[in-house]
């Protein structure tokens, strides 16, 4: 079984942030790949609830996300650091906390070239809170993506393919095994990519990449999901709710099966939408609940631990999301601060070499819906820094 490394980690410094979000502004949009000259937003809480200062930094990046040649005066029209100023404190919340928002482009901020970017979080210290990856792209070319089943027999039944095509009929691609890069990226999360492809064939003004299996991905299952949009009582998937010093909810149990089918559940790739009824503004105004999660399996994962997973955090695997094995409940148990809203999740197992594996409690399937964005960079020779000049997506779908 293929299983894609992601990095344990724990940082001190953001262990109070919590809600991070960076999207455009359009309803129920998740992705921060988007047009150049399009508004993202960054919004964030901090759970100390005491006005610190922060400060936004942006930085250009290569196609594999390391520095690029660039200096910021050359990708940005004015300061490529600057201190949030929309700040504001909840109202009305058990939970105290600053909501912090930032919009990108702004006055101060206006950045002129596509690429991959990295926004940073500072403190009053200079140090990074948090990171999150953006692309802008250019309409330059056109990326066809198609997503189906398999075609290798051993992966008939857990694994999809994604075969996709670079149109540029605008301009010369000269060598395109050395001046295009190309990823594809599974429901935005930069933890599941294929990297480092070639054309399989060239037409004019045409690349195709038609592997049979070098661009093949686990399908893994629909996200579980639960809805806090209600504070004070049972919602969605929850099943018990207590009052403490905040509300604590009680997720329904998720029991492991080995022999598990397929069940289409609809769901939002692991994603999570900030939302209450019981107030006006959801930025300020929803509050934050414990949430208990619990997998119950008989025995516990020989070598390996299990840890909640989602867009909550980013998809990482961080210390706050793992659960413990209780041997009198027969379950892996673990609870976690979120605001509310309604969210998607899944659990992973991560063995002693740091693999983490999402199919291994849940499943995977062929007939899972999945979303896969494929990113052209260009790169002629003789430039300084990888142009996206193409963005497209597609999506599985098991009739095809």
């Amino acid at each position: 079984m293929l299983l894609f490394f992601m990095c344990l980690g724990f940082c001190g410094f953001s262990q109070n942030i919590k809600s991070i979000q960076l999207r455009p502004l359009q309803k129920n949009n998740f992705s921060a790949i988007v047009p150049l000259g399009t508004v993202l937003e960054l919004s964030f809480d901090d759970l100390d609830a005491d006005s610190k200062d922060y400060q936004y930094k942006v930085e250009h990046m290569t196609h594999d996300w390391k520095s690029s040649r660039l200096l910021s005066s050359q990708y940005i029209n004015g300061f490529d650091q600057n201190t949030i100023i929309n700040v504001t404190n909840s109202f009305n919340t058990f939970q105290s906390y600053t909501h912090y928002s930032v919009k990108i482009p702004n006055v101060n901020t206006v950045i002129t070239k596509s690429g991959n970017y990295l926004l940073s979080v500072l403190n009053d210290y200079d140090e990074v809170v948090f990171t999150r990856r953006f692309v802008l792209y250019e309409n330059a070319a056109i990326a066809g993506v198609s997503v189906s089943r398999s075609r290798d027999t051993k992966t008939l039944n857990t694994q999809q393919t994604v075969q996709f095509s670079i149109n540029h009929p605008k301009f010369a691609i000269n060598n395109p095994q050395q001046e295009i890069n190309v990823v594809i990226l599974k429901n935005n999360n930069w933890n599941e990519t294929i990297t480092d492809l070639q054309p399989t064939f060239f037409k004019p003004n045409q690349l195709l990449y038609t592997y049979t299996n070098k661009t093949n991905f686990w399908g893994g299952n629909e996200y579980l999901n639960f809805d806090t949009k209600i504070i004070r009582n049972n919602s969605l998937n929850i099943i018990k709710v207590e009052k403490k010093e905040v509300f604590h909810h009680y997720i329904y149990p998720y029991k492991y099966n080995p022999f598990l089918t397929y069940r289409f559940n609809p769901d939002i790739n692991g994603q999570f939408i900030i939302r209450t009824i019981e107030a006006n503004d959801s930025k300020t105004e929803a509050d934050y609940a414990m949430m208990h999660f619990s997998v119950i399996v008989d025995e516990p994962f020989q070598g390996k631990a299990v840890y909640v997973y989602g867009a909550f955090n980013d998809f990482n695997i961080e210390a706050e999301n793992r659960l413990t094995y209780n041997v009198d409940a027969s379950a892996y148990q673990g609870n976690i601060m979120l605001k509310q809203g309604f969210y998607n999740y899944t659990y992973a197992t991560v063995d002693e070499n740091k693999n983490a594996n999402t199919n291994e409690i849940t499943g995977s399937f062929f007939q899972t819906e999945n979303e896969y964005t494929v990113i052209a960079y260009y790169k002629p020779f003789g430039s300084l820094y990888d142009r996206v000049i193409a963005v497209g997506t597609g999506i599985f779908n098991q009739n095809r």
